[in-house]
């Protein structure tokens, strides 16, 4: 089942880039609105930045994926006959 959603994905991949990209601009309007979202309580600055979060979990998922595919690209990942050899 797992198999057949991933196929799928793939699939209309397009599809699924461009939801990811309206769900991050909606989180990003909803935070806009004061009533919403009570801010009085940052500890910080950039806390008080519309979509500051948002961007945030956006910047750093999209680095996780950068560094852990530099780091299996050095060295960590091995041939699928590795112990064939």
């Amino acid at each position: 089942m797992v198999v057949r959603l991933i196929e799928f994905l793939r699939a209309h991949l397009k599809a699924v880039v461009r939801s990811c990209y309206a769900g991050l601009a909606l989180l990003v309007l909803v935070d806009a609105w004061p009533w919403l979202v009570d801010k009085s309580h940052a500890h910080t600055g950039a806390e008080r930045l519309v979509g500051f979060w948002s961007l945030f979990g956006f910047v750093a998922c999209a680095l996780i994926i950068v560094v852990s595919k530099a780091y299996g690209r050095a060295g960590i990942s091995q041939p699928e006959d590795y112990y064939d050899e």
